[in-house]
């Protein structure tokens, strides 16, 4: 197969050349040998290598296309191809079919499409000649490729829209401070499309670049940070070796000219003045001294000292990290009366020294500081910040144990009196003479409460009592052998029945509150009174214990249970000291490796023959009958007392009923209404308020009343009814057989005026039996239906 290349290729600056010579293969084809034998295969048959045509590498296409027509690509031709029209021509691979088209009889290769060498540097294809008819191919498929030729059509592009750069100040010309690339995406091996080349737009005369490297140097020496700190350069790349019609990118460096020491610290006033009070606490601020250096960061940071003073060691300075400023402190106590005023030198210089400006100026400035000492009214002062006395327990009230001393520093030198701050002392152990500054002992000590005593006392000035000054007293209180010693704790010790004699059965130790110089040494003995009898023994270990031993072969729990050892216990200190202490020993049954079984109650229970667990089955059966009888005994009592409220639902959503009913109209007994209605009753005793009282006076009937306006009714009886009230009231409350309940009783009276008279039944008669009602029907239309009632009545009664 045959291939025929474009009539034109690009050339290196991307215009087109003359066409080469029409030729059937490019110029990296080769011919294949001619056909011979080669061979059999398995079967006998002879294998034949049949005869190939030309083969190709590649063709070349022009990116960017702008013709209106397709780009012609190359043509392909096959030995086979008889020019008959039988041979067709097949392409695939990359972009076959949609950017690259053949013509299946003439075999010419056209591309469809605008292509661009930097999406896509070349394509590999492959093709095939095949019989239209039969399908069958006419030759081998062979691959191929299409490499597409550059033109200049990228502009450079600098890796960053903007460098930040940094270089220190002061440097030297030629210093490198930052290199910018830029790239093309155009093909570097063809032409002189992506060769790019550096220049400077602005930042002259400061900076220069390297015009192949792009590398940014420094191009005046001595910057100064200090007049000018920010610098924006910008830097052009362009393409074609910065030839005209080549394209360019441009960038920006922002450079910073960082610090270097090269400005020494400087104060603002050569002299500063400060004053100062004479009780200034030593810590105390005096005054701030302030140095300026035109530095920034480590470079500005300042170290102040005092290099020359007429007061060693009274003042210190530091510096405020913060603010770079000289503090001026109080290191030592300061006194108006022994110096009242102070010079210092100060001396300023830079922490982080530059060796390469020293020539040019001393880093270092020095100034003077006055320090004025102001008179105040000080309080007392102790000759010690704290004083430690000592004290033995057994010490006898008002016994000394130390003194303190203070005094006026002032010029006056007031006298100082002496007092306990007693929120120290609150027992009030002890006491101070209010002169003198004697510490005495006012309440009997003991070390064992407490060894040790703080107490702060007071010493203020008589003329000036604010002035006051506190020290801290400790008292310490030595041990005296005053304490016992005793059991170090209640040892509970048994004996078995069929213990050996001389066995121990118990190690005891002493506690002694006491602390002796030389440690503890107790003594342990049986107390004498029980030598004689003893039915045990105590050894003394000599190392503050001792043994508890058995004196005979047995030990009967019938005969006796308890044994009580008295042990005397001595201490090694003087005077000497000692207790009986008691240890009880309780006789129980072991086993035969000497472990405790049944001991006291329980041995005798197992010699009546009942064993544990009998005693533990009759103790739960004798409190499950006694809960039984508890809880029928109060189902008894729930039974027979009636539940206030009758609901069973909650009892917030109850209202209590109580089923109490009043004497109504029968009751008589709280109170006698008949006597309030005869005013005019006399009353010859007290009458009991349980029965219904009786009439003293017969029915008396009531004539008939005279015309209306000649009568007052009711007048005359007005001020006996208040009268009667009153007498009653009294009488009950001051009746010690009143019911104790309260009774209400409402009493009512016509007053006068009335046309009709009093209509109240208050002048009545005590029953209403005994009423004439006859008048009634005196007194016109308005009250005849009355009349009709009670006068039937009456009429009914007599008949």
């Amino acid at each position: 197969m045959r291939t025929t290349i474009p009539l034109a290729v690009p050339s290196a600056d991307g215009s087109q050349a003359p066409p080469p010579q029409r030729r059937t293969a490019s110029a990296g084809a080769r011919r294949v040998g001619a056909q011979g034998l080669t061979g059999t295969d398995a079967k006998g048959v002879p294998l034949r290598r049949s005869k190939r045509g030309w083969m190709w590498n590649h063709f070349y296409l022009l990116e960017e296309y702008t013709g209106t027509d397709m780009q012609y690509v190359g043509k392909l031709h096959s030995d086979g191809d008889r020019g008959d029209g039988s041979a067709r021509y097949v392409l695939t691979g990359e972009g076959a079919g949609s950017l690259f088209r053949i013509d299946e009889k003439s075999g010419d290769i056209h591309a469809t499409k605008r292509l661009d060498r930097e999406e896509k540097a070349y394509y590999i294809l492959r093709a095939k000649a095949v019989d239209r008819f039969t399908n069958e191919a006419l030759e081998g498929e062979s691959e191929f490729v299409i490499k597409i030729h550059d033109i200049n059509d990228n502009e450079p592009r600098f890796t960053k829209d903007l460098y930040m750069a940094r270089v220190p100040e002061m440097s030297d010309m030629g210093t490198s401070v930052i290199q910018v690339t830029a790239t093309d995406a155009d093909d570097s091996t063809y032409g002189n499309s992506a060769k790019v080349v550096y220049s400077i737009l602005e930042g002259q005369p400061y900076f220069s670049v390297d015009a192949e490297t792009g590398l940014v140097k420094t191009a005046l020496p001595g910057m100064d940070r200090e007049l000018k700190e920010n610098y924006q350069v910008v830097i052009q790349a362009k393409d074609m070796g910065g030839q005209m019609g080549g394209l360019s990118g441009t960038t920006t460096v922002s450079i910073t000219l960082s610090d270097v020491n090269d400005n020494p610290p400087r104060f603002t006033k050569s002299l500063y003045e400060f004053r100062v009070p004479e009780t200034a606490d030593l810590g105390a601020t005096v005054g701030l001294l302030r140095a300026l250096d035109a530095d920034i960061g480590e470079n500005a940071e300042m170290e102040y000292r005092i290099i020359s003073s007429d007061g060693p060691g009274m003042f210190d300075v530091f510096t405020n990290k913060s603010t770079q400023e000289g503090v001026i402190v109080v290191r030592r106590p300061l006194d108006f009366e022994r110096k009242r005023q102070y010079s210092l030198r100060v001396q300023v210089e830079n922490v982080h020294l530059n060796p390469r400006f020293f020539a040019a100026a001393p880093f270092r400035d020095d100034a003077t500081v006055k320090v004025q000492v102001e008179d105040v009214d000080e309080p007392p002062v102790f000759e010690r910040p704290s004083y430690v006395m000592e004290v033995k327990e057994d010490a006898a009230r008002s016994t000394v144990i130390g003194s303190v001393s203070a005094s006026d520093p002032d010029a006056l030198h007031n006298p100082v009196r002496y007092s306990i701050d007693r929120r120290t002392d609150m027992d009030r152990v002890f006491n101070v003479h209010a002169g003198n500054g004697s510490v005495f002992v006012l309440r009997e000590l003991d070390r064992e409460e407490a060894a040790w005593h703080n107490i702060s006392i007071i010493a203020t000035e008589f003329n000036a009592p604010r002035q006051m000054t506190r020290v801290p007293v400790f008292i310490r209180i030595l041990d005296v052998n005053d304490n016992a010693p005793t059991f170090a704790t209640n040892y509970e010790t048994f004996v078995c029945e069929n213990a050996r004699a001389n066995q121990r059965i118990q190690t005891v130790s002493a506690s002694d509150p006491d602390n002796p110089i030389g440690g503890h040494r107790f003594v342990f003995s049986l107390a004498p009174e029980a030598s004689g009898k003893a039915n045990f023994s105590v050894r003394d270990n000599k190392d503050n214990t001792a043994w508890i031993l058995t004196r005979r072969n047995s030990y009967l729990n019938l005969q006796r249970s308890v044994y009580l050892v008295p042990v005397v216990i001595s201490d090694g200190e003087y005077p000497m000291l000692s207790s009986t202490n008691t240890l009880t020993v309780r006789v129980c049954t072991c086993d035969r490796d000497g472990n405790m079984q049944l001991c006291n109650a329980e041995a005798l229970a197992a010699r009546a023959g009942l064993s544990t667990g009998a005693l533990v089955a009759i103790l739960l059966c004798s409190i499950i009958l006694l809960m039984i009888v508890v809880l029928f005994a109060a189902l008894r009592r729930q039974r027979k007392k009636e539940p206030l409220i009758i609901s069973k639902e909650d009892v917030r959503d109850n209202v209590v009923s109580y089923n109490d009913e009043g004497g109504g109209e029968e009751d008589t007994q709280a109170f006698d209404i008949g006597t309030l209605r005869n005013p005019e009753a006399i009353e010859e005793s007290k009458q009991r308020r349980d029965i219904a009282p009786e009439p003293f006076y017969p029915p008396v009937r009531r004539p008939v009343p005279p015309p209306p306006p000649a009568r007052d009714p009711g007048h005359g009886h007005n001020g006996d009814v208040r009268e009667f009230i009153s007498q009653r009231l009294q009488d009950n409350d001051g009746d010690p057989t009143a019911p104790p309940y309260d009774s209400l009783a409402t009493y009512a009276y016509e007053g006068s005026g009335s046309v009709a008279e009093s209509l109240s039944s208050l002048e009545s008669v005590t029953t209403d039996g005994d009423q004439d009602y006859n008048y009634l029907s005196e007194w016109g239309p308005r009250f005849k239906k009355l009349a009709d009632m009670y006068g039937a009545d009456d009429s009914d009664r007599d008949s």
